[in-house]
Protein backbone atom coordinates (compact mmCIF):
# COMPACT_ATOMS: atom_id res chain seq x y z
CA UNK A 1 0.00 0.00 0.00
CA UNK A 2 1.29 3.44 0.85
CA UNK A 3 4.91 3.67 1.75
CA UNK A 4 6.08 6.10 4.39
CA UNK A 5 9.70 7.21 4.23
CA UNK A 6 11.34 9.28 6.90
CA UNK A 7 14.35 11.45 6.47
CA UNK A 8 16.02 13.01 9.44
CA UNK A 9 17.69 16.29 8.88
CA UNK A 10 20.15 17.45 11.47
CA UNK A 11 21.38 20.96 11.48
CA UNK A 12 24.60 21.74 13.22
CA UNK A 13 24.93 25.05 14.88
CA UNK A 14 28.08 27.17 14.93
CA UNK A 15 29.20 25.61 18.13
CA UNK A 16 29.05 22.14 16.58
CA UNK A 17 26.06 20.83 18.47
CA UNK A 18 22.93 19.70 16.65
CA UNK A 19 20.06 22.05 17.19
CA UNK A 20 16.81 20.34 16.22
CA UNK A 21 16.07 17.13 14.52
CA UNK A 22 13.50 17.66 11.79
CA UNK A 23 11.76 14.60 10.49
CA UNK A 24 10.48 14.91 6.93
CA UNK A 25 7.75 12.41 6.03
CA UNK A 26 6.93 11.56 2.42
CA UNK A 27 3.92 9.42 1.59
CA UNK A 28 3.84 7.66 -1.75
CA UNK A 29 0.21 7.87 -2.92
CA UNK A 30 0.62 6.01 -6.20
CA UNK A 31 -1.10 2.81 -4.97
CA UNK A 32 -4.03 4.89 -3.63
CA UNK A 33 -4.72 6.21 -7.14
CA UNK A 34 -5.34 2.63 -8.28
CA UNK A 35 -7.70 2.10 -5.38
CA UNK A 36 -9.57 5.30 -6.29
CA UNK A 37 -10.08 4.14 -9.87
CA UNK A 38 -11.29 0.76 -8.65
CA UNK A 39 -13.86 2.43 -6.40
CA UNK A 40 -15.06 4.75 -9.18
CA UNK A 41 -15.40 1.79 -11.55
CA UNK A 42 -17.32 -0.19 -8.93
CA UNK A 43 -19.80 2.62 -8.29
CA UNK A 44 -20.35 3.28 -12.00
CA UNK A 45 -21.12 -0.36 -12.75
CA UNK A 46 -23.23 -0.98 -9.65
CA UNK A 47 -25.40 2.15 -9.91
CA UNK A 48 -28.53 2.31 -12.00
CA UNK A 49 -28.76 4.90 -14.70
CA UNK A 50 -31.82 7.10 -14.91
CA UNK A 51 -34.67 5.15 -16.37
CA UNK A 52 -36.87 6.71 -18.98
CA UNK A 53 -40.39 7.43 -17.83
CA UNK A 54 -43.38 6.97 -20.02
CA UNK A 55 -46.88 8.30 -19.82
CA UNK A 56 -49.63 5.72 -19.85
CA UNK A 57 -52.40 6.22 -22.37
CA UNK A 58 -55.86 4.82 -21.97
CA UNK A 59 -56.46 3.14 -25.29
CA UNK A 60 -59.90 1.87 -26.27
CA UNK A 61 -60.48 -1.71 -27.30
CA UNK A 62 -60.29 -2.24 -31.03
CA UNK A 63 -63.92 -2.47 -32.00
CA UNK A 64 -66.25 -1.10 -34.64
CA UNK A 65 -68.61 0.38 -32.05
CA UNK A 66 -68.54 4.18 -31.89
CA UNK A 67 -68.27 5.83 -28.49
CA UNK A 68 -71.42 7.71 -27.62
CA UNK A 69 -70.81 11.13 -26.06
CA UNK A 70 -73.48 13.36 -24.55
CA UNK A 71 -73.33 16.90 -25.81
CA UNK A 72 -73.77 18.30 -22.33
CA UNK A 73 -70.73 16.39 -21.06
CA UNK A 74 -68.25 17.14 -23.82
CA UNK A 75 -65.34 19.54 -23.63
CA UNK A 76 -63.32 20.15 -26.78
CA UNK A 77 -59.73 21.41 -26.50
CA UNK A 78 -57.88 22.57 -29.61
CA UNK A 79 -54.15 23.30 -29.28
CA UNK A 80 -53.13 25.67 -32.06
CA UNK A 81 -50.12 27.30 -33.63
CA UNK A 82 -47.49 28.59 -31.22
CA UNK A 83 -48.85 28.45 -27.69
CA UNK A 84 -52.44 29.20 -28.56
CA UNK A 85 -55.12 27.05 -27.01
CA UNK A 86 -58.87 27.08 -27.62
CA UNK A 87 -61.78 25.28 -26.02
CA UNK A 88 -65.54 25.06 -26.18
CA UNK A 89 -68.27 23.16 -24.37
CA UNK A 90 -70.99 20.94 -25.78
CA UNK A 91 -70.97 20.66 -29.55
CA UNK A 92 -70.92 24.31 -30.64
CA UNK A 93 -67.56 25.57 -32.04
CA UNK A 94 -69.07 29.05 -32.46
CA UNK A 95 -68.69 29.45 -28.67
CA UNK A 96 -64.94 28.78 -28.89
CA UNK A 97 -62.79 30.70 -26.41
CA UNK A 98 -59.07 31.29 -26.20
CA UNK A 99 -57.16 30.35 -23.05
CA UNK A 100 -53.59 29.88 -21.86
CA UNK A 101 -52.05 26.54 -20.94
CA UNK A 102 -51.80 27.72 -17.33
CA UNK A 103 -55.56 28.25 -17.03
CA UNK A 104 -56.86 25.18 -18.88
CA UNK A 105 -56.78 23.14 -15.67
CA UNK A 106 -59.40 25.42 -14.12
CA UNK A 107 -61.70 24.91 -17.11
CA UNK A 108 -61.26 21.12 -16.94
CA UNK A 109 -61.94 21.05 -13.20
CA UNK A 110 -64.98 23.31 -13.58
CA UNK A 111 -66.41 21.00 -16.27
CA UNK A 112 -65.58 17.93 -14.16
CA UNK A 113 -67.47 19.37 -11.16
CA UNK A 114 -70.53 20.33 -13.16
CA UNK A 115 -70.79 17.07 -15.14
CA UNK A 116 -71.60 13.55 -13.93
CA UNK A 117 -68.53 11.28 -14.20
CA UNK A 118 -70.14 8.97 -16.77
CA UNK A 119 -71.04 11.91 -19.05
CA UNK A 120 -67.65 13.70 -18.91
CA UNK A 121 -65.68 13.37 -22.15
CA UNK A 122 -62.79 15.51 -23.42
CA UNK A 123 -62.09 15.72 -27.14
CA UNK A 124 -58.58 16.89 -28.04
CA UNK A 125 -58.23 18.20 -31.59
CA UNK A 126 -54.63 19.24 -32.30
CA UNK A 127 -54.19 21.38 -35.41
CA UNK A 128 -51.44 20.70 -37.94
CA UNK A 129 -49.22 23.53 -36.66
CA UNK A 130 -49.21 22.43 -33.02
CA UNK A 131 -45.95 21.33 -31.42
CA UNK A 132 -45.60 17.92 -29.81
CA UNK A 133 -44.77 19.61 -26.49
CA UNK A 134 -48.19 21.28 -26.38
CA UNK A 135 -50.01 18.03 -27.19
CA UNK A 136 -48.10 16.28 -24.40
CA UNK A 137 -49.00 19.14 -22.03
CA UNK A 138 -52.70 18.60 -22.74
CA UNK A 139 -52.33 14.83 -22.26
CA UNK A 140 -50.55 15.53 -18.96
CA UNK A 141 -53.52 17.65 -17.88
CA UNK A 142 -55.78 14.65 -18.56
CA UNK A 143 -53.63 12.52 -16.24
CA UNK A 144 -53.30 15.19 -13.55
CA UNK A 145 -57.05 15.86 -13.49
CA UNK A 146 -57.86 12.12 -13.65
CA UNK A 147 -59.86 12.37 -16.87
CA UNK A 148 -60.14 8.80 -18.14
CA UNK A 149 -62.48 9.43 -21.03
CA UNK A 150 -60.80 11.46 -23.75
CA UNK A 151 -59.90 11.08 -27.38
CA UNK A 152 -57.76 12.71 -30.03
CA UNK A 153 -59.34 13.46 -33.38
CA UNK A 154 -58.65 15.83 -36.27
CA UNK A 155 -60.08 19.32 -36.12
CA UNK A 156 -62.79 20.14 -38.65
CA UNK A 157 -62.41 22.90 -41.25
CA UNK A 158 -65.01 24.97 -39.43
CA UNK A 159 -63.06 24.76 -36.16
CA UNK A 160 -59.81 25.70 -37.87
CA UNK A 161 -61.50 28.67 -39.54
CA UNK A 162 -62.98 29.90 -36.24
CA UNK A 163 -59.65 29.38 -34.51
CA UNK A 164 -57.86 31.47 -37.16
CA UNK A 165 -60.48 34.22 -36.85
CA UNK A 166 -60.07 34.31 -33.08
CA UNK A 167 -56.25 34.31 -33.41
CA UNK A 168 -56.32 37.21 -35.87
CA UNK A 169 -58.68 39.13 -33.61
CA UNK A 170 -56.29 38.63 -30.71
CA UNK A 171 -53.29 39.83 -32.72
CA UNK A 172 -54.94 42.73 -34.57
CA UNK A 173 -57.63 44.34 -32.43
CA UNK A 174 -60.11 46.55 -34.30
Amino acid sequence: MAEVTEQTIQKKSRSGFSKNKKVQIQIDLTPLVDLGFLLITFFIFSSTLSESTTMSLNMPKDSKIMTQVKRSGSLTIIPGKGNSLFYYFNDDPALMKSISYKNIREVILQKKKSTPPDDMYVIIKPSEEVSMKNVVNILDEMNVNEINRYSMVDASKEEIWIMQQKSNRMQWPD
